[in-house]
This record gives structure tokens, sequence and C-alpha cells, in this order.
């Protein structure tokens, strides 16, 4: 199951996040303006990932916005369609990140804020399979299984250690702004279904993405 290599989440994170800086860095070099390479950088995100969390993202939009009882959300984060919360969360998700790569100070800082947002938020996510009760019989999330504590520490240690590595002292900011929204995704999940299916483990990815950007952002 892939809770038992829930260790390799934050090195795809730094896998996809230096793919999408190296695209970024080529927008840069044809002289393109900085927003246009920071959508790049997200085009590219999406391209690699199949944009498997922005989908999340959309149905926990959708679902959690157009449901009243538990069983029409997740009715509805399951139907394919995309609603007006959906597409309206997309449109924000893709135009912040890109925001806020364009607006780093300089280029070394960009690559540095997208391979460690890719790695941070993965390691979270990790954290979320192992604290959120999975809410349906099937699906992603079930299949995926939940991690034991000692391999989601070993996951989080990981994605902490990246984001030293990189940002330097400024990891501890970062790093505590971003658990925190973690924390608050989890915890309105919970609110709304009780607990977390493949949809909710793509929308902490997202949120937790955007806030470790807007950190970097922030202390940089």
């Amino acid at each position: 199951k892939l809770a038992e290599v829930i260790w390799t989440f934050p090195v795809v994170g730094v896998f996809i996040g230096a793919l999408a800086s190296f695209v970024m860095l080529i927008g840069f070099q044809l002289g393109l303006d900085p927003l246009i390479c920071g959508l790049l950088a997200v085009a590219a995100q999406a391209l690699i990932t199949g944009a498997l969390h922005e989908d999340g993202l959309a149905d926990v939009a959708d679902g959690f916005g157009g449901g009243n009882k538990v069983v029409d959300k997740l009715r509805i984060m399951r139907d394919s369609c995309v609603g007006t919360y959906g597409v309206l969360a997309l449109v924000f998700s893709v135009a912040i990140r890109a925001s806020l790569i364009a607006s780093m100070t300089t280029q070394t800082i960009a690559v540095l804020a997208l391979i460690s947002a890719g790695a941070v938020s993965r390691a979270l996510v990790a954290l979320a399979m192992n604290q959120l009760e999975i809410v349906r019989a099937d699906g992603l999330a079930t299949g995926a299984g939940k991690p034991t504590n000692e391999a989601t520490l070993v996951t989080l240690a990981l994605g902490a250690a990246i984001a030293f590595l990189l940002l330097g002292a400024s990891g501890w900011i970062v790093l505590l702004v971003t658990f925190g929204a973690a924390v608050m995704v989890g915890l309105f999940a919970k609110r709304q279904i009780g607990g977390q299916t493949g949809d909710v483990l793509g929308t902490i990815q997202q949120v937790t993405e955007v806030t470790v950007l807007f950190s970097i952002v922030w202390v940089m």
C-alpha cells in the first residue's frame, strides 16, 4: 500500500518542485514576465502530477460548498462534473501560486520555494493520512491505507530537514505556519465529513503548498 512508502512523499515533492523550477527558469531566460513564469511553473506541476491534487481541491470545494448532509457532500465530491465552487477554487489556487512565485525577490529564492513547497506539502499529506479517519469504504484514501506513527514521523522529519536545508533558519517560520494551515484544513474536513478522502488529501497538499509559498514571500 501507498502508506508503506510515505517517506517518499517529500522526495517526490522535491522532484516535482525541481522540474517546475526548471520550466520557470526557462521562462525567465526567454525574458517572459515573472507572472507568466509563475504560471508556467504551476502548469508544469499539474502536468507532472496529472492535476491530481487540483482535482481533489475542486471536488472538496464543490462538496463542502454545495452539500448539506455528509452523504450529499461525499456524493458531490465523487461526481466527475466540476461546479462553481470547484472552478473558483482552481482559479484562486493557480492565480495565488503563480502570483506568489512571481513576487519572490530573486529567481534563486523562487527555486528554493518551489522545491520546499513540494516537499513540505506532501509530508503534511502523510500527517493527514495518519491522523484523520478514512470516511469511505473504497476510493484512493482507502487503497492508500493508514501509515504507522513511526513512518509518519520519518516523513515529517524528512520534509522538515529539506525545508531547513533549503531555507535555513526561515524554515522554522515556514514549517510552523504551514503546519497550522494543515491542521485547520484537517479539522474543517473532520467537521464537514468526519475525516479524510483522497480529495481531502489533495486539498491539504494544495493549501499547504500555497502556505509555504506565502510564508517564504513573507520571511525572505
